[in-house]
């Protein structure tokens, strides 16, 4: 989408709701709000030329529809009798059909099309080596597969069998024990194409706009509303606009909206900027071989968000093979329109001691991030012949992905912590929301946009007629799918989602 100055929003009106950054978070706020309520006007306003290139763009994340199904991050621990503690992956499963339920209605009811664009079925695999992670992975399936979510998960020893599933994991692999578990509704997403769609449906409703090239670089309180400042990158010009509610869905630029708007929850908040590399492979022959998304085992000393997974990916029409990530050591809080300054000018009084404490805090970290920033090609390809122990290094290129900010903020007393997860930062008077943090966020975005209407703008959802209109949107909203049997009636709704977004057959 192009630059948008013409706004159906008149520069002189109050707006109830402006959205900064374009990225999956906020397309799905935006949709959300305005078909919960067709009145609202609704602003976005984009920094970039473009929409949804930062952390939603294809080639800066992994693609994959989190939904505990290859995630062994989601169960990292076995219990002293030998059990696995699942409860993490069913939750995250049971907010990624929400997400997918949202998108199946938005595909019903014409808001966007051609769902193949941006979601397409892909098996998904975990992938294990060695007795004891063998032994690990047969207990996670048992746990797993007591839920209906999991329930046809299959699992595997057979060297045979699992060659089928994904050749490239045996082919070449000495006779060491190793163990897979296949799900084949997983799904890989391209969270750039469908955060564009969703946002081109939203600039096309009244009351509403969505501008590119438009740099927010002012926050204040007037009153009960917010003045929101914004720079126009073609002219320089600045202007101002009033809006009831903020959300701050900027990726890496949200910390420092955070820091302009002065609210107290933003005080002793820091962020700590990681870059992604992936491998990357377009040989159609080894790409033809390979149709799955394995998730293995965790590398040493490496952050949860680091392990290791070869990915197929269907990006610009094209299938390639992505493995990755490798983490790299950058300032910038943003891929494309970051600045090298962004971590120092980060630092304020009230953040600097907690910044200082997690350096010391974290030195596995730090090691980790100067190993990984130091290796080679060689070295890369070395964590490769893990999972694929017959790759050669000229059938793979190196790329930069997309870069996570990780949210660190005071917690237990003076200690900082960073925290791997999606976190939303709301002020007391529930006006003003960000959102900070990483995976699995893209995925469970719908279940996250949803905690703040509900803390925010609940009155939305007051009512019947409220609701009805949510229900339509999300079915199974009202219920806890985390349940067995709640699952089990909800299994025909979940399936005529998936009928919509063109996962069957």
């Amino acid at each position: 989408m192009s630059n948008v100055t013409d706004l159906s929003v008149s520069q002189s009106a109050d707006l109830d709701v402006i959205i900064i950054g374009s990225g999956v978070m906020s397309a799905n706020l935006g949709a959300l709000l305005k078909r919960l309520e067709p009145s609202l006007r609704i602003q976005v306003y984009e920094a970039t030329a473009e929409l949804a290139h930062e952390a939603s763009h294809g080639w800066n994340n992994a693609g994959t529809g989190h939904a505990g199904l290859c995630e062994l991050s989601y169960t990292p621990n076995q219990n002293p009798d030998g059990t696995v503690d699942v409860s993490n992956a069913i939750k995250i499963y049971a907010q990624f059909e929400r997400t997918k339920q949202f998108w199946a209605s938005a595909v019903a009811e014409g808001l966007i099309d051609a769902p193949r664009d941006f979601i397409r079925p892909v098996p998904h695999l975990s992938f294990v080596h060695g007795d004891k992670m063998v032994g690990f992975l047969r207990a996670r399936h048992a746990a797993l597969q007591a839920h209906p979510f999991f329930s046809e998960m299959t699992f595997s020893t057979d060297r045979a069998e699992i060659a089928r599933w994904a050749p490239l994991l045996t082919e070449g692999r000495p006779a060491v024990s190793i163990a897979a578990t296949k799900v084949d509704a997983g799904t890989d997403v391209d969270f750039g194409t469908v955060a564009r769609k969703l946002l081109g449906w939203l600039a096309s409703q009244p009351g509403c706009g969505v501008s590119t090239g438009h740099r927010v670089v002012g926050l204040k309180r007037d009153g009960i509303n917010w003045v929101v400042t914004v720079k126009v990158a073609a002219t320089g010009e600045t202007f101002s606009k009033r809006a009831k509610f903020v959300f701050v869905g900027a990726g890496g630029g949200s910390l420092g909206l955070l820091q302009k708007a002065g609210i107290p929850e933003s005080r002793g908040l820091g962020g700590f900027p990681i870059g992604g590399q992936w491998l990357v492979c377009d040989d159609p022959a080894i790409v033809a071989r390979h149709q799955a998304k394995v998730y293995g085992q965790p590398l040493d000393a490496a952050p949860t968000m680091a392990v290791p997974h070869l990915d197929t990916r269907v990006l610009d029409g094209k299938k390639t093979l992505l493995f990755g990530p490798f983490a790299s050591w950058t300032t910038k809080f943003l891929h494309g329109a970051g600045s090298w300054t962004d971590l120092p000018g980060s630092f304020r009084p009230h953040n600097v001691a907690t910044l200082l404490k997690i350096g010391v805090k974290n030195l596995g970290l730090i090691r980790y991030l100067v190993q990984q920033g130091t290796q080679s090609m060689a070295d890369r390809m070395e964590v490769l012949h893990v999972f694929y122990p017959a790759a050669k290094q000229t059938d793979w290129r190196l790329i930069d992905a997309g870069i996570r900010v990780q949210a660190i903020k005071k917690t237990d007393g003076e200690a900082g912590i960073v925290h791997y997860g999606t976190e939303v930062i709301t002020n007391e008077d529930r006006t003003i929301s960000a959102l900070l943090g990483a995976s699995p966020g893209a995925s469970v975005c719908v279940h996250i946009v949803l905690e703040v209407v509900q803390k925010c703008l609940p009155q939305l959802l007051t009512g019947p007629e409220g609701r009805a209109r949510m229900e339509a949107m999300i079915p199974g909203y009202s219920e806890d799918l985390t349940v067995p049997a709640a699952a089990e009636r909800y299994a025909p709704k979940a399936k005529l989602a998936a009928e919509r977004l063109q996962l069957l057959g």
